[in-house]
C-alpha cells in the first residue's frame, strides 16, 4: 500500500481503510473468522481500521480489540460516538457528559489506552459544537485521543466547527468521514473542497454504494447482496439501477470488475485520503485487495462523469443526514395565520 498523509496530522495511512461494521451481529457473527479477516487486511498492508461504538452495540469494537492484541502499535485505530447505546436518552449524542463516558467504554472494548482518531458520527443540533469540541480537546490533552474528526457533516457544519475551534482555542476536526461512490458524488460540490481548504483528511464510506457497485444488483433481476435483501427499498431506485447498467459495460471494456473500478474511482479523487472497505467474508476482502493496483485512465473517468455527473447523487434522495431545517416541518412552515403575504 502507498501510504497517504491523513490531512495535516502527519499520520500515514493506507488508501484502503478496513471498516469493521460487518464484524459482529450486523454481519459476521464468528469472532475468530472476523479476526482472521482483520489480520489478513493488516498483512496485506492496510494499517487503518475504522469502527464505531454503535456497530453491533459494541461487539465490533470488542472484535477489533481482540484482533489488534500484539499489533496495536502498527495500526491507526479510529472509532466513533454519537448514536444511541441504550434506552437512556443521555447515552447518545455529542454532549460532554456522554463523550467523556463513552470514550472510556470504547477504550475498554478495544483493549487499548488510546484512540488514534475519535470521530463524531453525526451532527447533534441539540448540542453546541463548542461543548463537543471542548470535551474532545480535553480527551486529546489527556492522551486518550490523538486526533478528532467528524462524520457525515454538511459543509456548513464543518466550517462552523473550524471557526469555533479557532476562536476558542480548541482542538479542531482533522478529518471528515462522508459517503462517496460513483453513484453518490454530492460531496464533490462542497464537502470535499471545504475539507481541502482546512487541510482535513477524508476517509470515505460506502465506495461500493452499499453493494450496488458490485454488479450483483441488476435491473429487473432478483437477488443481490445480503444488505439489499434486508433493506430492499434502498436498492430499487431506477436512476441508480440505470447508472449501474451503463457502468457494467464500461468496466467490462476496461477489463475490470465493477468492484475494482468502483474502489479505484473512490481513491482517485485528490481530496480523498482513504476509502473504507467493509468486508463480511474473507472472499470479499480478497476481491477488493486484488484490485489495489488498478489505475483508471482519463477515458474511463470521463465516461463515469457522463453517467453520473460530478457533484451529483444518482438518487438525490440518498441522504445519510437530514438537517432539522429539512426534516422538521415546523422549521419549513410558518404558522398558518402567518403564511399569507397580505391580510386584513
Amino acid at each position: 500500500m502507498k501510504m497517504r498523509t491523513l490531512g495535516r496530522t502527519g499520520i500515514k495511512v493506507s488508501p484502503y481503510c478496513l471498516g469493521a461494521m460487518m464484524f459482529g451481529a450486523w454481519g459476521n457473527t464468528d469472532h475468530d473468522d472476523s479476526i482472521k479477516i482483520i489480520h489478513r487486511a493488516l498483512d496485506a498492508g492496510i494499517n487503518f481500521v475504522d469502527t464505531a461504538d454503535v456497530y453491533a452495540q459494541g461487539e465490533s469494537e470488542e472484535i477489533v480489540g481482540k484482533a489488534l492484541q500484539g499489533r496495536r502499535d502498527d495500526v491507526v485505530l479510529a472509532t466513533k460516538a454519537h448514536a444511541p447505546m441504550g434506552d437512556d436518552p443521555n447515552h447518545r449524542g455529542n454532549s460532554r457528559r456522554w463523550l467523556v463516558r463513552e470514550v472510556e467504554n470504547s477504550l475498554r472494548r478495544l483493549q487499548t489506552d488510546h484512540i488514534d482518531l475519535y470521530q463524531i458520527h453525526r451532527p447533534d443540533p441539540e448540542t453546541d459544537v463548542e461543548e463537543t469540541l471542548s470535551a474532545l480537546t480535553d480527551l486529546v490533552r489527556s492522551g486518550k485521543v490523538r486526533a478528532i474528526g467528524s462524520s457525515t457533516f454538511p459543509a456548513s457544519d464543518i466550517v462552523e466547527a473550524q471557526w469555533v475551534a479557532e476562536r476558542r482555542g480548541l482542538q479542531r476536526f482533522r478529518t471528515e468521514q462522508p459517503p462517496y461512490s460513483i453513484l453518490n458524488r454530492g460531496i464533490e460540490r462542497e464537502v470535499l473542497p471545504v475539507c481541502r481548504r482546512y487541510g482535513m483528511g477524508t476517509l470515505v464510506w460506502s465506495p461500493l454504494a452499499m453493494g450496488m457497485l458490485t454488479g450483483k444488483i441488476r435491473k429487473g433481476q432478483e437477488g443481490g447482496t445480503q444488505r439489499s435483501q434486508r433493506t430492499p427499498g434502498r436498492f430499487t431506485d431506477e436512476r441508480k439501477l440505470d447508472a449501474v447498467e451503463q457502468l457494467i459495460p464500461l468496466a467490462e471494456k476496461a477489463g475490470l470488475s465493477m468492484v475494482h473500478m468502483a474502489m479505484a474511482f473512490a481513491v482517485s479523487h485528490p481530496a480523498v485520503t482513504s476509502a473504507i472497505i467493509g468486508p463480511r467474508t474473507m472472499e470479499q476482502l480478497d476481491d477488493v485487495l486484488a484490485g489495489a493496483e488498478v489505475t483508471l485512465d482519463d477515458e474511463v473517468l470521463d465516461r463515469i462523469d457522463e453517467i453520473v455527473p460530478p457533484g451529483v447523487d444518482a438518487n438525490p434522495g440518498d441522504v445519510s443526514y437530514e438537517p432539522p431545517a429539512i426534516g422538521d416541518v415546523a422549521q419549513r412552515r410558518r404558522p398558518r395565520e402567518e403564511r399569507a403575504a397580505a391580510g386584513n
